[in-house]
Order: C-alpha cells, then sequence, then structure tokens
C-alpha cells in the first residue's frame, strides 16, 4: 500500500526541483498531491509525469487566499488535507538583495514576501483546515542551510538569510502551539541543490570549486533534488508521528564543514 496510501498532501513550488522530487515520492509510495504554482505549463509537465496520483491549482503563493482555495478544491473532491509541503520560495538578488549596506527597500520587501510570507499564509491555511477536521496533521516547510550558516563570500543575499532564518523560528513556534493537537510542523534545510533558482552558482566554476569542500558527501557536488525525497517522506509521513519542532539539515556537509574559500585578498566580495 505504501505509507502515504489514503493521504493527500498539498506541495506549494511543486511542478520542479525539490518539490517535484517530493511529489514523486509521496505518490510512488501511494498518496496523491496537490501541486500549487504561478506556471501552468510546467504544473501540467508535473501532473503529466506523475500520474493519476497528482491534481494542480495554478495560482501565487504570495497571494493569501491561494491555498485556502486549493484546499477548498481538494475538499470539494472528497478529499481531506494529510500534509502541506511549501516549497516556492527564491532568491531576490536580481530585485534587490544582496549584502545589507547594498540591499534596497524593493528587494527586501519582494524577498520577504516570496520567502517567508508566503509561508506563513500557507500554514496558516493548513492549520485551520487540520483544525477544521479535527485530524491533526503534518507541515513542512522549506528553510535553507544559509538561515544558520552563513557564506559571506558566495552566497551574500541577507534579507534572503534573513526569511529563512525566521522560518525556522516560526515553525518552531506553531509546532509547539499545535501538538496537543496532533499538528506537527517541521524544516527542511538544503544546502546549494541543482534547481532553476540555483542555475547561477551551479554554473560558476569558482563556487563549484568552494562546494567540493563545503559540501564533501558524494565526491563534493551539488545536491541533486532527489537527496532529499527521504527526508520529505519521513517528515510528512507516519514515520516522522513523534517528530516535531525540529530543522533538518540536508546538507552534503555543509554545517559541519570549513568550505576553502580562495578570496584572492580581496574578501569580502
Amino acid at each position: 500500500m505504501g505509507r502515504f496510501a489514503g493521504r493527500q498532501v498539498i506541495i506549494v513550488g511543486g511542478s520542479t526541483g525539490i518539490g517535484l522530487a517530493g511529489a514523486r515520492r509521496i505518490v510512488s509510495e501511494g498518496g496523491e498531491v496537490l501541486l500549487i504554482g504561478r506556471n501552468q505549463e510546467s504544473l501540467e509537465k508535473a501532473v503529466g509525469e506523475l500520474g493519476s496520483g497528482a491534481r494542480y491549482f495554478a495560482g501565487d503563493a504570495c497571494d493569501s487566499s491561494v491555498v485556502v482555495d486549493a484546499i477548498k478544491q481538494l475538499e470539494g473532491n472528497g478529499g481531506s488535507l494529510s500534509g502541506l509541503f511549501h516549497v516556492a520560495g527564491g532568491s531576490g538578488r536580481k530585485m534587490g538583495d544582496g549584502p545589507l549596506h547594498e540591499l534596497s527597500d524593493q528587494g527586501l520587501d519582494f524577498t520577504l514576501d516570496l520567502n517567508l510570507k508566503s509561508v506563513i499564509y500557507s500554514n496558516r491555511a493548513a492549520v485551520r483546515a487540520f483544525r477544521k477536521q479535527g485530524t491533526g496533521g503534518a507541515i513542512l516547510n522549506t528553510g535553507s542551510v544559509l538561515g544558520f550558516s552563513p557564506s559571506p563570500r558566495y552566497f551574500s543575499t541577507h534579507a534572503y538569510a534573513a526569511a529563512k532564518s525566521a522560518i525556522i523560528g516560526f515553525t518552531q513556534s506553531i509546532a509547539s502551539y499545535y501538538a496537543a493537537e496532533g499538528i506537527r510542523a517541521n524544516v527542511i534545510s538544503p544546502a546549494l541543490v541543482e534547481t532553476p533558482m540555483a542555475e547561477r552558482a551551479c554554473g560558476d566554476s569558482e563556487i563549484l570549486d568552494f562546494i567540493r569542500t563545503k559540501q564533501p558527501l558524494e565526491g563534493g557536488r551539488p545536491g541533486l533534488p532527489a537527496d532529499l525525497e527521504g527526508a520529505i517522506a519521513l517528515l510528512l509521513s507516519e514515520d516522522g508521528r513523534y517528530i516535531t519542532g525540529q530543522n533538518l539539515a540536508v546538507d552534503g556537509g555543509w554545517t559541519v564543514s570549513e568550505g576553502q574559500a580562495n578570496d584572492g585578498g580581496t574578501f569580502p566580495g
């Protein structure tokens, strides 16, 4: 049957990268997923790959009504929410995020909306649904090692780091508050993973040289979305029934490795 048999999980940002990897694992273990994303073509492609265990809902995670409406769609089809996996987020670098002295107001607002407010919106909708159902449920948010283990030379986007750090505190706070109702909330924090967001870093030979020592597992390569599947499945399934309020770094060794940056005598960059 599979450990997700009879379970329905909403994945916010589920059409590519880590979200799609999680969807593959859930469907392969008997579950159903409802993918939320902005790009309908990408959503249709993902659902076509995943098969009958997947549907989609097109919308922007920064809109507070999107996950609410997706849950209504789920309920309207006779389902009930078992889990929420929030992956949607991204870099605000092009909008003005960066080192604090260079951070623009626009970059700050954009980055916090995309990476923090959207998480609060989706989690609020899920908690309300869980409480209405009286069933409990599981929430898994996506953080980043940059929220607690910075890399000043190559990954200096300070609003992004603030948002990812805040996700940990927010998730632990709601985990504490709702634990008695059977609602679990955890965070998974990857390091550099080959996703659409990471194209800049994964295409930079100097950064890849750094990653060889900073993420030394598996020969020092960037992570792959599939590397996170097991942790995702654990924390969203009954196998994680006694786990809440935790931040799990799936990072290839990032947080326990020094990394060797060749700063050429010009650090900080």
